[in-house]
């Protein structure tokens, strides 16, 4: 009998597991490489938490190493002059509640000249890539990049 118990215990554990894999990978929560537009070389890592069922994201590593200490001079905001690493440049990102796969409704930080713009990340190819969309207005006037999972 204990021979059974443990085979269902270790079966349920690897479909705990599993599922909580399937999961994942249709969320943006982990760590991800940017990619520079230009270059197509990694930029930078992001964080992405859940907090609340609220999505935020910050920068962990600036990969060039002229920047390590660089501000965000070009801010407007309560950032304006803080460190980029370390920095939030996701918030407020909630799950769509009409697209299972999309995730919007909050904003995205270009460090790089200051301008705050809308956001929808949405996971793709099983969860191991992002597409992040920044726009101005509706998702049609913007841009897509697609970043990497690192974990």
């Amino acid at each position: 009998m204990k021979p059974l118990f443990a085979t269902a215990v270790a079966l349920g554990l690897g479909l705990s597991a599993n599922l909580a894999l399937a999961q994942s990978a249709t969320s943006p929560v982990g760590v991800w490489k940017t990619i520079d537009d230009d270059t197509k070389q990694e930029r930078s890592t992001v964080r992405i938490s859940e907090v609340g069922g609220v999505l935020m994201g910050k920068i962990e590593k600036i990969t060039d190493p002229t920047k390590q200490t660089a501000k965000c001079d070009e801010c407007e905001d309560d950032r304006k002059g803080q460190p980029i690493i370390g920095m939030t440049i996701i918030r407020n990102v909630k799950k769509n509640s009409g697209d299972a796969e999309l995730w919007d409704g909050g904003d995205i930080l270009d460090p790089s000249n200051g301008k705050v713009y809308r956001v929808r990340l949405k996971p793709v190819d099983g969860g191991k890539k992002l597409e992040v969309r920044g726009f101005i207005g509706m998702p049609l006037l913007g841009r897509t990049q697609t970043w990497i999972r690192v974990e």
